[in-house]
């Protein structure tokens, strides 16, 4: 069995959760509460890469780098963000 890993992003979306796999287009899902999002995210991303083994499409990588940046903002401008 090979193992892929995936960078998954979940966002709040109105009354729900959206959720998505960047690197695998059109993987996209919903979910009452976070935990719910994960697991028809799952779903969502298993079906997918079958269905592309099973056509003989090509599996995609996430290769993609990720960070997270902190920014120092002066304190007039805090208030636009807070």
């Amino acid at each position: 069995m090979n193992t892929l890993t995936y960078r998954t992003i979940i966002e709040k979306d109105g009354t729900y959760y959206h959720g998505y796999a960047p690197a695998l287009p059109g993987c996209h899902t919903q979910g009452k509460t976070i935990e719910e999002t994960q697991k028809n995210l799952k779903i969502a991303m298993e079906g997918g890469l079958l269905s592309r083994a099973e056509l003989d499409w090509p599996i995609p990588e996430d290769n993609r780098i990720e960070s997270l940046q902190s920014i120092s903002l002066p304190e007039i401008a805090r208030a636009a963000y807070a």
